[in-house]
């Protein structure tokens, strides 16, 4: 098995939310806007084809008013498992899997990145560290208002 702890960056966190809620906000896009991205930023999806191969663009709003268009790929997607897309520039691939808990759930977000320098330049010029565990926090906000 390769090791990809060099190049990846990962969450836990469990949610006070049934797994079928949680799949919801992360399968439909009018929920998806409402949380998707760090803190001060807000989202316009274009499209989001969610089914293996489907396409999801979006473009992310940052606060100083500058647009960051996002293009992933779904490759697998087990319904109230796990999704699976591959991001494009820069390229990694997030794995996000689901466990019903009760009437919480676990979910575990990891992104790979293809080398640790990828991966370090997205965390120095981008802050993507602080950016996922924000976009996590948001995410538990969201759902503690549904």
């Amino acid at each position: 098995m390769e090791k990809t702890a060099n190049r990846e960056m990962r969450i836990t966190r469990t949610f006070k939310a049934p797994i079928e809620l949680l799949w919801e906000v992360w399968t439909d896009p009018e929920h998806i806007i409402n949380w998707w991205g760090p803190n001060g930023f807000t989202s316009t999806i274009h499209k989001m084809d969610f089914k293996e191969e489907g396409e999801w663009n979006l473009t992310l709003h940052g606060p100083d008013g500058t647009d960051y268009p996002n293009k992933s790929i779904y490759k697998e997607i087990i319904p109230f498992k796990k999704i699976v897309f591959e991001h494009f520039n820069p390229h990694f691939f997030t794995t996000v899997l689901f466990e019903s808990k009760g009437e919480e759930t676990e979910m575990n977000w990891t992104m790979v990145f293809d080398t640790a320098e990828i991966r370090e330049t997205v965390v120095k010029v981008h802050k993507a560290d602080e950016g996922l565990k924000q976009n996590v926090e948001k995410l538990d906000e969201y759902l503690s208002r549904l």
